[in-house]
């Protein structure tokens, strides 16, 4: 693939001309490549599944990065634009790092490629039945990813399972 910068002769093309393809990046730039030949590719399971969920995001992601500002921020001065960023936070779920039991309630450290914008505990018996729910609190004297549970009968329990889900643009019935 090669990269072209401010040659006037193909600023602005965008497409495929015969074997060749442009592409128009954020950042003025223009990339040209062999267009590839899928015609005799036969797909697995597991490649018909994975492609199966990239339409699921890029159905998500031409709306989000649309109507979420935050993509749009993180696209600014990069050659992401906000519909990548979009894409690639349907693709990259949150993380949870650490869980702590402490005098003030339960901590859970979190991140995500973006943002992390919310964290629910779910706290379960010995044989898995769930006990309680509830969601994580951003508060004062809390750090970027960290969330609270303050709780005090949940300090008791002895197992704690997390869930945690980054909100999305979604419309919930």
């Amino acid at each position: 693939m090669a990269k072209i910068k401010r040659n006037p002769l193909i600023q602005g093309i965008r497409g495929s001309v015969g074997d060749l393809v442009f592409r128009q990046m954020p950042d003025d730039s223009t990339y040209v490549s062999k267009k590839h030949d899928f015609s005799k590719r036969k797909f697995s399971r597991g490649q018909k599944e994975h492609q199966s969920r990239f339409q699921q995001g890029v159905l998500y992601a031409r709306e989000a990065a649309k109507k979420q500002p935050i993509y749009a921020e993180l696209a600014r001065g990069t050659i992401m634009s906000p519909y990548n960023w979009a894409l690639s936070d349907w693709f990259n779920p949150p993380v949870v790092h650490k869980i702590e039991r402490t005098e003030a309630g339960i901590l859970i450290w979190a991140s995500d490629n973006v943002m992390v914008t919310r964290v629910r505990v779910t706290i379960l018996d010995g044989e898995g039945n769930a006990l309680e729910k509830g969601e994580g609190v951003k508060g004062e004297g809390i750090g970027g990813g960290m969330f609270r549970m303050q709780r005090e009968r949940w300090l008791r329990r002895r197992g704690i399972w997390r869930e945690m889900w980054e909100e999305r643009m979604r419309d919930e019935g």
